[in-house]
């Protein structure tokens, strides 16, 4: 895995409770606006459900390039062909998850504070997530607000991508992508606006302008 000049800038996040519309034809919309890292979100959908999005979503999105994760369940993201998966702290560690979603399926893996990041960097994760960097009102019972800071720390410490999550918006980006990061996940600001792939263009114009410079 390289860093930013490879890894997706855009980590689009699709949660079929907050998704305005079919969630393979916004998955496509985005596709199209040249997202090329898409997640699966699902908490609420039993295995079946989950299994049918998933399966859905890698089939649609497979021959246009982009990636798409499965949140929590690599049994899933391997069974499907997805792209692979990305765990919490409370899901099946990184090496655990690696044994099913092998290369060249990625493992994300998300972190908290800088215990966390230690550990993660050991790991053979293939990116990293820091979060949340701002509050955010599309996760029950969120982590505490971590800020731009460990982000800065984190890139200090690793050389593997970073993903900065949590309440990312568009007039944000430019700060986090400073601070470090190599991707942004956005959710609430990409699901809620009138046009999606619109929205994603603009996250990927401000990448496009600023992490060349950051070099």
């Amino acid at each position: 895995m390289g860093r930013f000049d490879l890894f997706p800038a855009l980590y689009a996040i699709l949660d079929p409770a907050l998704a305005r519309s079919p969630l393979v034809s916004l998955a496509e919309a985005l596709a199209g606006a040249g997202v090329q890292l898409i997640q699966l979100r699902d908490k609420s959908s039993n295995a079946r459900q989950l299994h049918s999005e998933a399966r859905d979503l890698a089939a649609a999105l497979s021959s246009r390039g982009v990636r798409v994760i499965v949140n929590d369940r690599p049994d899933v993201a391997a069974i499907v062909g997805a792209g692979g998966v990305h765990v919490g702290q409370e899901d099946l560690p990184v090496e655990e998850a690696r044994k099913i979603c092998r290369p060249p399926l990625w493992v994300g893996v998300s972190t908290h504070n800088i215990e966390q990041l230690r550990e993660a960097v050991r790991t053979s994760a293939d990116y990293i997530a820091v979060g949340p960097i701002f509050p955010t009102a599309t996760k029950e019972n969120p982590d505490p607000v971590v800020g731009t800071d460990l982000l800065r720390e984190a890139r200090r410490m690793t050389s593997k991508p970073l993903v900065a999550i949590g309440g990312i918006t568009l007039g944000r980006a430019e700060e986090v992508f400073r601070s470090g990061a190599d991707s942004v996940a956005v959710i609430g600001d990409l699901l809620s606006a009138p046009d999606p792939a619109g929205r994603a263009r603009e996250y990927l114009a401000v990448a496009a302008r600023v992490l060349p410079a950051r070099t």
